[in-house]
C-alpha cells in the first residue's frame, strides 16, 4: 500500500485542545484509521512543523478524505506528501 507522510501545523485551537487532553491524539489517529489510514509512526517535532505522521493508505482518495476532516475541525494544517521505498524508487527509475 501506498505511504504518506504528513507535515502538521497545530492551530492555536489544537494547540489548546492538546494541553487540555494530550490523549486526544490517540483519539484522532483512531478516527482516522477508521477512515482507512494506518499510522505507522507519529512524531512530536520542534520546528516548523508540530507533528511528523507517517500513513499508509489504499489510495489517494484515502487521504483526501482524512485531510478535509483533519482542516474541517480547524484544529490543525497538513503538508501530505506521498513516498516510496528507496528499493520501490530504483525499481522504478530503472523502467
Amino acid at each position: 500500500m501506498p505511504i504518506y507522510i504528513a507535515l502538521i501545523t497545530l492551530s492555536d485551537e489544537g494547540r489548546k485542545a492538546i494541553k487540555d487532553d494530550p490523549a486526544k491524539i490517540k483519539a484522532n489517529n483512531r478516527e482516522l484509521e477508521a477512515m482507512g489510514l494506518k499510522v505507522l509512526a507519529q512524531y512530536a517535532t520542534l520546528g516548523q512543523y508540530d507533528f511528523v505522521n507517517i500513513f499508509e493508505a489504499k489510495s489517494d482518495d484515502v487521504i483526501f478524505k482524512a485531510a478535509v476532516h483533519l482542516s474541517g475541525k480547524g484544529v490543525a494544517q497538513a503538508q501530505t506528501l506521498t513516498a516510496k521505498s528507496i528499493d520501490d524508487f530504483i525499481a522504478a527509475a530503472k523502467k
